[in-house]
């Protein structure tokens, strides 16, 4: 893919389009049940920034006259889409919603709710899901309500 999306012969527009059909969805392929840290969340913003620079290519610099590449800033002026990580936490919070609707012995219900049994290892908890469901929702601005609540208020 790297050939077609640094090929001259092909419109910026369309290779956006190749970034957003084909690329992004196997990029993003189960990313609703990724726990993401701090740390982890550079992984998808660096891969995002990775394929826009080779869509977009480099500039000539107007002091020196060099071509240099482009800086994040310039990228995100380029790319008006919402960046890889507001896609993430969205696609968590409505797969959230859609289980919540689930049978309470389903899987997806015991994912995301569900509390292991048996003695908790040494050290800090791991993150859970709903956690980051939580910390998703106060980005939002939604965090007053509690978000199985927030599921439950869909109009069907």
């Amino acid at each position: 893919m790297r050939n077609l999306l640094s090929s001259s012969l092909l419109l910026q527009n369309l290779k956006i389009k190749i970034y957003r059909t084909v690329i992004l969805p196997i990029g993003l392929h189960g990313c609703e049940n990724w726990l993401l840290t701090l740390r982890e969340e550079s992984r998808p913003r660096v891969f995002e920034n990775r394929v826009l620079r080779i869509i977009f290519g480099h500039k000539t610099d107007e002091v020196r006259g060099e071509w240099r590449k482009l800086h994040n800033e310039e990228i995100k002026g380029l790319y008006s889409s919402p960046n890889i990580i507001r896609v993430i936490r969205s696609r968590r919070m409505r797969w959230a919603g859609h289980g919540e609707y689930t049978a309470e012995r389903r899987g997806v219900y015991r994912l995301l709710v569900g509390k292991p049994k048996g003695k908790s290892p040494l050290g800090r908890p791991r993150h859970r899901l709903e956690y980051n469901i939580k910390m998703d929702l106060q980005e939002v601005e939604c965090g007053g309500r509690y978000w199985i609540e927030l599921a439950q208020d869909r109009d069907w």
